[in-house]
């Protein structure tokens, strides 16, 4: 208890960052022997962050995330990452995914099917095709008590819808049993090689 209230005081000055007291002045505790500023006299825009008492103060540098650094230590910049590529195998196609498909498929084509064929119709209607085809067949059979026309619009559409059903079923049984195939064949000697990869 015999410790001076001065002694206490010298001993908290003097372990601040030489730099930080007063401008001009020095420590007030004489007894730790080091003064607690160096008497610096100029304006703070003019001293170093040495002479400021900034040394231990994080730099103002931004602060870099862990990707840039690696890849900073790894020799290349950012911009120039490589894209990334991953080889896969394709081995096996799930039956009822592939007869699904193929179905909405099929009845999409059925529709474009169907309307090719009624501008086809049009088209051959307006160069008069099909009046000059219904006028020869009405020659060669007038003798034989048929008039009738050869070439009519419900006959074309009627036709061309039953080969658009019989289109859509083949195409959907046929890519039905193509996914069998597959997943046999992959099974025995492997998938199909996709690679891939992101855009530059």
């Amino acid at each position: 208890m015999g410790t001076p209230a001065g002694g206490i005081t010298a001993a908290v000055r003097t372990s601040a960052p030489t730099g930080t007291g007063r401008p001009g002045g020095t420590g007030d505790g004489g007894g730790a022997g080091q003064p607690a500023s160096s008497g610096i006299d100029a304006p703070t825009n003019q001293l170093s962050p040495e002479q400021l008492g900034l040394r231990g103060r994080e730099s103002d540098e931004p602060r870099r995330e862990p990707d840039d650094v690696a890849e900073l230590a790894a020799g290349r910049p950012r911009s120039s990452k490589a894209p990334r590529r991953a080889s896969l195998q394709v081995r096996r196609f799930d039956p009822w995914s592939v007869l699904k498909l193929a179905l909405v498929l099929g009845v999409a084509l059925f529709f474009v099917w169907m309307f090719a064929v009624g501008v086809l119709y049009a088209v051959l209607d307006g160069m008069g095709v099909w009046a000059q085809l219904n006028g020869t067949y009405q020659d060669l059979t007038s003798d034989s008590g048929g008039g009738g026309e050869l070439i009519t619009a419900g006959g074309v559409f009627g036709v061309a819808a039953v080969i658009g059903v019989v289109n859509i079923i083949l195409f959907t049984a046929l890519a039905s049993v193509s996914a069998f195939i597959y997943n046999i064949s992959a099974d025995v000697a492997g998938g199909i090689e996709v690679t891939l990869s992101e855009r530059d």
